[in-house]
């Protein structure tokens, strides 16, 4: 049984733009569960390095408490943070941070920063659907979409018994399981040839792609969707 549930997001206007980053956690401190949300903003951004960051302030908030167990769920719609530090960190660590290509790895000062902490923690994760009704996910939006619209985000640090919502509720399926795919187009994006494009209607986007070998297409739900996308298709 994991000691803590994080879940974790970032959001950018525009890519690079304003942003903000945001982590949720429920853990045990002294015989009781409690809740910390975290926060914060960065003028000039972009979503993965706001995806990082919360999960960066959500390890070293963990590493301050000196939890008893570092055994951590960690719940994130992030593809790039997920394969980041299961797959291909610590190849990037051997090969002196640089890509298979031979280029610097991009936001190589944070992913060494999380390569620092991760050995404090034993992580299992969960990689869930953005916009998709569960809880945790959604207040994260709202807090990390705050802070990069430059709100002023009220955060809770306190008794899970007082917080209004039920971080636990995506492990019991009570949770909506509307599939992103489902959900109406706010764009789709394109990448033939390494080079991508942005479509408002799926018309115009299987015209370019359509036997296309390599080509890549994908829908987005929203604005930060859309930047997440073209930023992992970029790598």
């Amino acid at each position: 049984m994991e000691n803590a549930i994080i879940f974790t997001d970032g959001a950018a206007r525009g890519n690079p733009g304003p942003g903000g980053y945001a982590a949720i956690g429920i853990y045990d401190m002294d015989g009781e569960k409690k809740i910390f949300e975290l926060g914060g903003a960065d003028k000039m951004t972009t979503n993965n390095r706001m995806e990082m960051k919360a999960f960066i302030e959500a390890l070293k908030f963990l590493e301050d408490k000196k939890i008893e167990s570092r055994k951590i769920l960690v719940c994130t719609d992030s593809s790039y943070l997920l394969n980041g530090v299961s797959k291909w960190m610590s190849g990037w660590a051997t090969n002196g941070w640089k890509t298979k290509t031979g280029n610097d790895v991009l936001n190589q000062d944070l992913w060494q920063e999380v390569l620092s902490l991760i050995p404090h923690f034993e992580i299992e994760w969960k990689h869930i659907e953005g916009h998709a009704g569960i809880p945790g996910n959604e207040r994260c939006d709202e807090i990390a979409t705050g802070f990069a619209d430059g709100e002023n985000v009220s955060l809770y640090n306190g008794a899970a018994a007082h917080y209004s919502i039920n971080l636990l509720e995506f492990k019991s399926g009570s949770a909506p399981t509307r599939a992103k795919s489902s959900a109406k187009a706010y764009s789709y994006v394109s990448m033939v040839d390494g080079k991508i494009e942005t479509h408002q209607t799926w018309r115009e986007c299987e015209a370019r792609v359509k036997g296309k070998g390599g080509a890549k297409f994908r829908k987005s739900v929203s604005a930060d969707d859309e930047a997440k996308i073209i930023e992992e298709f970029r790598r």
